[in-house]
Order: C-alpha cells, then sequence, then structure tokens
C-alpha cells in the first residue's frame, strides 16, 4: 500500500486481528491472547488451566459477528507462575490449540526487541471495555530473575487489569508484538506498574513458541557458554565474574572495558558464562542451577544486556546494521545504520567482544561512541593492549568522565556561587521558613565541591575516583531543593512588597478621611506594621498579619464616613 502511494494505516487505530479474548466456561471473560498460528494461541497461564477448555473469540475479525472457538492447552505448553524466596515471580504463560484455526492473515509473530525505554501499546479487555481497548505505557527495565519488565502506564487508568493478563504488547517504533501482559500492580504507596513477559522469557519457558518468534537471538553462538561433548569449562575466575554480574546488574559505570587475552579460558570461560546467564533466552533453569554453585555475586540478572556481538572480522557497518536491528530503527533503511543509530533515539545494554579484531577498530569506535553519548551502556572486551585499546579508554571512558565530573563540577559552582548569593540576600530580606536546613544543602554542596575539585582528575583504573553517579544524584537533590528555597523566598520577597505598596495605600487613605487628625488606634497599628515590614529579615506571615488588622481599620473609619454621609442627607 505504501509502496503503491497509499497511506499507511496505524496498527493501533483498530482492533488487531490477532487479539483474542478469552472467556472461561461460565462466559466471565478470562483474559486476553495472541493469535500466533492459524491454531495456536499464546496467553498467560493464570487464565487458563490444564484440561479445561475456553472459548477463544476474535474480537477483530470482520463482519457484525464475532467467530468463536473451542481451545485448551496442550500438556506440554502450560508453566504455571512460580515464586522464588525472594517472592520473585517466574513463568505464568501457555500455549492454546484451537479446535478450528484462523484464516492464514490474523496471526502474527513475537518480534526480539531491545527492552528499554520503549514505548508500547497493550490491548485487552477489562470491566467495562469488554470489546477491547488499548493502553499505553512505556517499559522502564527489566525485574526479579525471570527476565520479566515492568511497565509504567502513561496514565493512572490505563494500568493493566482483570482482562488485560495475555495480551499482546506492541511497540509503538516497529508495530511489532514483543511480549504479553502478565499482570498490573498497584503498591501501598500509589504506585502502579504494569508487568510483561518479553518475546525471549517466552521463548525460554516455551520453546515451541521460538517457530512464531523474529528476530535474530541476542547472543551471537560464540559468545555461549559451550555444553554437552566439550571438556569441563574451566575454573570460575571469581573477581572477573563477580565485575560482569555487577555491571550487568546496573552498578553506574556505563562503560567498562575489559582485557581477555589469548590463552586465557577461564577468562573466556567467565565471560561467555556472564553473557549466557544475562540473557532472557538462554538462561534456562538448568544454567542457573550450576551457576547457583559457584560463589555469590557472580550470577547476574536475566535482562542484564539487549544485545552481546562478537565483531571479530566484522566491519563497522556490518556492527552498526545487527545494532540498529535490534533496536527496531527499521525506517528509512536506505540511510546508514549509524544515521539510524544517530538519530533514532532507541538505548541499549551492549556487549562487544573482540573490538581490536575488527576489520576497522577506529571506525568502530567512532559507532561505539556515538552509542555511549546517545545513552546505551557498553561492556568492550579486548583481546590485546595497544593503540586501539588505549583510545577506547581515552574515547569512551577517561575524557567523558572528565566532561562529566567538569559538568557537576560547573553546577556545584552555580550553586555555592551565584544561587547561594542570591539566597543569602533574600534570606536577609525575609525569614526563611527553615533556613537551617538551605545552610545544610549549601555546606553540603560546598563539601561536594570541594571533594571533585580535590579529586585526581584522571582515575587509572575503574573504581578509582569519585562515584560521579553518586555526586550527581547529590547535586540533583541540593539543587532541586535550593531551587524550591529560592522559590519560596522570592514569592516572599514579592509578597513584602505588596503589603508595603498596601499599608502605604490605605495609610494615605486614612490621612484623607481623618484630614491628619490625631488617631491614637490606627497610627500605633500603622507603626507595627510598617517596623515589621522594615525589619530585616522580615517576618512576612507577621508583617501580613498587621497590615491586615491596620486596613481593617481604616475600612472601618471608611464605612462609618459613608454611613454618616448617607445619614446627614436623609430628610428629616
Amino acid at each position: 500500500m505504501v509502496a503503491d502511494g497509499g497511506i499507511s494505516v496505524d496498527p493501533s487505530s483498530k482492533t488487531p486481528p490477532w487479539a483474542v479474548r478469552i472467556r472461561w466456561s461460565n462466559g466471565e471473560i478470562a483474559g486476553a491472547g495472541v493469535l500466533l498460528g492459524p491454531d495456536r494461541v499464546l496467553t498467560c497461564a493464570h487464565v487458563v488451566a490444564p484440561g479445561a477448555h475456553v472459548t477463544a473469540e476474535f474480537v477483530g475479525a470482520p463482519g457484525p459477528d464475532v467467530p468463536t472457538v473451542t481451545a485448551w492447552v496442550d500438556e506440554d505448553a502450560y508453566v504455571p507462575e512460580t515464586r522464588d524466596a525472594d517472592d520473585d515471580p517466574s513463568g505464568d504463560v501457555a500455549l492454546l490449540r484451537l479446535e478450528r484455526p484462523r484464516p492464514a492473515h490474523e496471526p502474527v509473530s513475537l518480534h526480539r526487541l531491545s527492552a528499554p525505554n520503549r514505548a508500547v501499546r497493550m490491548y485487552g479487555f477489562p470491566y467495562e471495555h469488554n470489546g477491547g481497548i488499548w493502553f499505553r505505557a512505556t517499559i522502564i527495565g527489566g525485574c526479579g530473575r525471570d527476565g520479566q519488565v515492568q511497565l509504567g502506564p502513561q496514565t493512572p487508568g490505563e494500568l493493566a487489569s482483570p482482562g488485560c493478563s495475555g495480551a499482546g504488547v506492541v511497540d509503538d517504533l516497529t508495530g511489532e508484538v514483543i511480549g504479553i501482559v502478565l499482570t498490573g500492580l498497584r503498591d501501598r504507596h500509589g504506585n502502579s506498574f504494569s508487568f510483561m513477559s518479553p518475546a525471549e522469557t517466552i521463548v525460554r519457558h516455551l520453546p515451541q513458541v521460538a517457530a512464531w518468534t523474529r528476530g535474530r537471538t541476542a547472543v551471537d553462538d560464540r559468545l555461549r557458554s559451550r555444553t554437552g561433548g566439550e571438556p569441563p569449562a574451566p575454573a570460575l575466575d571469581e573477581p572477573f565474574a563477580q565485575r560482569l554480574a555487577a555491571w550487568l546488574r546496573g552498578d553506574g559505570e556505563q562503560v567498562k572495558i575489559s582485557l581477555v587475552r589469548p590463552g586465557d579460558h577461564a577468562r573466556a570461560a567467565t565471560l561467555r558464562r556472564a553473557i549466557t546467564l544475562a540473557d532472557r533466552e538462554l538462561r534456562t533453569a538448568a544454567s542457573v542451577d550450576r551457576a547457583s554453585l559457584d560463589p555469590p555475586g557472580t550470577v547476574p540478572s536475566a535482562g542484564g544486556h539487549d544485545l552481546a556481538l562478537d565483531v571479530t572480522g566484522s566491519t563497522a557497518a556490518e556492527t552498526a546494521e545487527r545494532i540498529a536491528e535490534r533496536m527496531g530503527l527499521w525506517q528509512h533503511p536506505a540511510d546508514p545504520a549509524a544515521e539510524r543509530i544517530r538519530t533514532g533515539g532507541v538505548t541499549l545494554t551492549l556487549v562487544v567482544v573482540g573490538v581490536d579484531r575488527a576489520v576497522d577498530p577506529p571506525a568502530l569506535l567512532d559507532l561505539l561512541a556515538v552509542l555511549r553519548e546517545r545513552g546505551s551502556r557498553l561492556l568492550l572486551v579486548f583481546h590485546e593492549t595497544g593503540t586501539c585499546y588505549e583510545r577506547a579508554w581515552s574515547d569512551l571512558v577517561t575524557r567523558p568522565a572528565q566532561e562529566r565530573r567538569a559538568r557537576l563540577v560547573a553546577r556545584l559552582r552555580e550553586i555555592t556561587g551565584p544561587l547561594a548569593a542570591s539566597l543569602g540576600d533574600a534570606m536577609a530580606t525575609v525569614r526563611a521558613d527553615d533556613p537551617a536546613a538551605v545552610h545544610d544543602a549549601l555546606y553540603r554542596a560546598g563539601g561536594a565541591l570541594h571533594l571533585l575539585t580535590g579529586a585526581d582528575e584522571q582515575p587509572a583504573a575503574p573504581g578509582e575516583g569519585p562515584d560521579l553517579a553518586a555526586f550527581e544524584r547529590l547535586t540533583d537533590r541540593l539543587g532541586a531543593r535550593l531551587h524550591a528555597a529560592a522559590g519560596r523566598l522570592d514569592a516572599l520577597c514579592r509578597r513584602r512588597g505588596e503589603l508595603i505598596g498596601r499599608l502605604d495605600g490605605y495609610h494615605a487613605l486614612h490621612r484623607s478621611l481623618t484630614e491628619g487628625a490625631e488617631d491614637l488606634e490606627a497610627d500605633t497599628l500603622h507603626r507595627r506594621a510598617h517596623r515589621l515590614l522594615r525589619v530585616r529579615p522580615c517576618d512576612v506571615r507577621a508583617a501580613e498579619e498587621a497590615v491586615d488588622a491596620y486596613t481593617h481599620l481604616v475600612e472601618r473609619v471608611d464605612r462609618a464616613g459613608h454611613e454618616r454621609d448617607r445619614g446627614g442627607a436623609a430628610p428629616s
């Protein structure tokens, strides 16, 4: 249609033909599902039960009637939800078989895509919307150990509710179905979240779903842990495993550079193990069970990375195309992949192994610099030190850290300089609500500035030097607190000016009403209000009460004068 000059229809503007409404035998809506094949429907395990029949209704089918088909769960296609010792959920997926197949144009495929920060929508059947309705959300990130994903509803009313379990989650950018809704939750603090199982987690639990799943897997074959028929793996490099697991859990480092030299089989095996365990699709129960025998802190969470590439012998253009594909940046395919990455607004957590063995390492480093600048997290693995290795440290770690620290220092100098001076002037003029809190925040900002400007600007290794992420969080908190205090002080200063003008105006009115005659009560109230407004720092609330007392007296005098005038003009 588009190729012929027509208009592409937004897939979210109509009921999708793959959306399935599922009812129990009593007619009550149990949840939703996704038609993957002509006779297969993906849904949540808690929506159905093994051996029980349900009714699948195809609300997106053309015509006035909604087709209904009896469905049931195959014995090997049901994975109920389980909970581990930390109450983290796992599973809750099932595949239904239809009694009669649906037309070939109705099914849809699942698609493997990187998850972070994507805008998505889901089509479910909650109460009062039995015909189906779209819910919008944003992917927040992975949660728990199963590779499930947390969604933030765009509005409070778009929290997934009963009738949405099993609904297909559609990526706004590509229009692809990337997973299914599991549940929604509103906690005791008032926070609302929905949860989904992405395509790769579903395939891990239900391998048969791979037949209806598109997109290349996230881990190159050469980076997967070796199993079956091969020599036993070398001993685990425990410190390296702990550092990898920490980074894959999100330790605050945006870029991590590691060295795995040729012949270091233990380190290479440790890297493959971490990459495999951090992948949603490859992290099987067997691999986790084996890893659990290793030292604590060495097992990363599922979903720790979005893509792991071995770029040995690859060009930068080939690598960019692979990354753009994983990001779902298929628009404008004539544009170079690197340009799509630059302008696409998509981030991911990327593992790149063999950077120094790419066809053109400098060109690859240029691509990686773009990814870093756009917010992606990068784990870069080299096999040798040398020019490329040193440039990576300089371009991707050292210089960005220096620039980041310089921005922090500038922010803190603005807080402790102009903002502090402005706050001082305002606090000398009007009394602050909580001056101790303002002084404490300024003292902490000054301490942070001293630590940053006194630290070595070129840390020799990760972990040495200041924790810039922690300083950024502190600066954000202090800046927000002090700017809020400045706003309150500015409002008090403006109110003081208004009160001065009001007091002067009413004083002039009173003098005209009394023709300058002495009025002890009014003069006492005026002097008190005038003194409270002129004292520094001014207690604006006390001054406001004093001005109100004076103006009310003047208004009483004015009313009394009007009443005398009316009385004198009245006939006797």
